[in-house]
């Protein structure tokens, strides 16, 4: 996802019934730096891109940095200026023992919601009326493609992951995040295959459009 793309879940949550209501990019920034590193904005978002991207999305710099203030001015975050060689000081980030209570009370406490899936392609293919076949085809393929790369960066993080006992839960999510794109790699073969049949079923019933049934008709339709 691009550096300025929308947080997938944007509403905010409440970490306690007396809390603050934060958005699920800053637990994400929050549960970043609870592996008790003290990082920069630049680190936050190079962690993100290796490992949130793969089943959440990265945020970008300026979403990191705007959450870091906020957690911040809550007592969750605190930072220093770190000077070298008499070099612009970088700021560096820590979380703190309340932002740790926090996030393992978010963690552990937080309501289990359905998955939000945003799929590009697949809001593209429901839109294949309006579109050439042969560019679906390609769409397709690229789709394919792009998540067989996705599982093999995957798959390789994770086996860097493995050497880190501190690590084992991150691990464990890119192992999923492995079979996941396998997943969607497979699906999208499949879908390849489905396309072929689906532009036929197309063309035999371009001629009957006035017969064909409301999208109310069809919501209403019993199997």
């Amino acid at each position: 996802m691009s550096d300025d793309a929308e947080d997938p879940t944007p509403g905010p949550t409440s970490d306690r019934a007396s809390g603050p209501s934060l958005r699920p990019t800053s637990w994400a920034v929050l549960g970043l730096l609870s592996f008790g590193e003290e990082l920069s904005g630049y680190d936050l978002k190079k962690w993100a891109d290796w490992s949130l991207r793969f089943f959440y999305w990265a945020p970008s710099y300026s979403q990191i940095y705007s959450e870091l203030r906020k957690l911040e001015e809550i007592g969750y975050a605190s930072s220093t200026v770190v000077n070298k060689d008499d070099v612009r000081g970088k700021r560096m980030y820590r979380i703190t023992p309340e932002g740790q209570d926090a996030v393992a009370h978010w963690a552990a406490e937080s309501p289990v919601e359905p998955a939000v899936l945003k799929h590009g392609v697949m809001l593209r293919m429901w839109l294949g009326h309006a579109s050439d076949p042969e560019r679906l085809r390609a769409m397709l393929e690229e789709h394919r493609d792009q998540s067989e790369k996705m599982r093999v960066r995957a798959q390789v993080d994770a086996v860097g992951a493995a050497d880190e006992p501190g690590w084992a839960f991150p691990e464990m999510v890119l192992r999923w995040s492995e079979r996941y794109y396998a997943d969607e790699r497979d699906r999208a073969e499949t879908m390849l295959t489905e396309l072929g049949e689906a532009v036929a079923k197309r063309s035999s019933t371009v001629e009957q459009d006035s017969a064909r049934r409301s999208s109310q008709e069809l919501r209403q339709h019993k199997a």
